[in-house]
């Protein structure tokens, strides 16, 4: 699988570490209810299909991107730099 990263170009997965789904909502800090950050740190979903996921450039240019991907297929639908990227909540 290659990645497209924004500022090196398409590289190998190799170069990147997977960080988890880029779609995530982090619970608001003042909770004081165990059931939100329950949730939050220890459930995952296992989508199937297009799905939004942060990946950190590790061997490369050490940016964060967020990485449209089939979980399917394994294709690469878009990147785009983290810091960039509006729709990411997490």
């Amino acid at each position: 699988m290659r990645i497209p990263c924004p500022i090196c170009g398409a590289r190998s997965y190799e170069e990147y570490t997977y960080q988890g789904d880029a779609t995530r909502v982090r619970p608001d800090p003042e909770t004081q209810e165990l059931g939100p950050w329950h949730a939050y740190v220890y459930l995952r979903d296992d989508p199937k299909g297009r799905h939004r996921e942060l990946w950190h450039h590790t061997a490369g240019c050490r940016a964060w991107i967020v990485v449209e991907r089939d979980t399917v297929t394994h294709t690469v639908h878009s990147s785009t730099l983290a810091r960039n990227d509006g729709g990411r909540q997490a």
